[in-house]
C-alpha cells in the first residue's frame, strides 16, 4: 500500500478501541490474496499472531503485510517472494488486523478472516 498523503501515524496504542475502517489495496506485493483495487477491512484492536494479514507502519509508509513469527521475533512479510522482509523489534507498527477483503462487483468473492 502507498503512504497516505499528509499521514502521521497515531502513536502505538492509539487505535486501540477505534472502529474498523476501510482501504483499497494499492499495488500487487499481496496478490493472489489481496489484488490491486480490492477493499480491505481493518479492526484496529483486531488479534495479532503468526499469519495475521495486518496494517502496519513500517519503513516511514502504511504497508499491508502478513505477520510472521513469535515474540521476540516477528517480521512483516508481502506475499511476493521479491520483496524484501521486514522485521520488526516488538508489535507497536502494527496498527490493525484485516478482518474482510472484498473485491468490487464481485460479492461472492467476499472473505472473512477471524
Amino acid at each position: 500500500m502507498n503512504p497516505l498523503p499528509d499521514a502521521d501515524p497515531a502513536p502505538a496504542g492509539a487505535c486501540e478501541g477505534a472502529e474498523s475502517f476501510a482501504l483499497r489495496v494499492l499495488g500487487d506485493s499481496m496478490a493472489p490474496e489481496f489484488a490491486h483495487g480490492d477493499i480491505v477491512v481493518i479492526e484496529p484492536g483486531g488479534r495479532v499472531g503468526d499469519g495475521r494479514f495486518v496494517l502496519a507502519w513500517a519503513d516511514e509508509q502504511w504497508t499491508l503485510r502478513q505477520l510472521r513469527g513469535q515474540p521476540g521475533a516477528w517480521r512483516l512479510e508481502a506475499l511476493d517472494p521479491r520483496c524484501p522482509i521486514q522485521p520488526l523489534a516488538d508489535l507497536s507498527a502494527v496498527r490493525g488486523v484485516v478482518i474482510q477483503r472484498a473485491r468490487p462487483g464481485r460479492r461472492r468473492e467476499t472473505r472473512h478472516y477471524t
